[in-house]
């Protein structure tokens, strides 16, 4: 039992150790990727649309 305190210990601080070498984006930073996601997610959204439309329209050519 004693063993699987000290691993779990060990484990613990190793962690905490490699979270400090870590380094966390500011306010502005944040701000601006999340920004960056929507507007990549906006943009693919729109991109499925118009593809979804033109092959709608093409199978519905091509079926009659």
């Amino acid at each position: 039992m004693d063993k699987i305190m000290t691993r779990i210990r060990e484990f613990l601080l190793g962690t905490w150790a490699e979270l400090q070498k870590c380094t966390w984006p500011d306010r502005r930073e944040l701000f601006e990727s999340t920004l960056l996601v929507i507007v990549t997610i906006a943009l693919l959204t729109g991109y499925i649309f118009v593809v979804d439309v033109v092959f709608r329209e093409l199978i519905s050519l091509i079926t009659g």
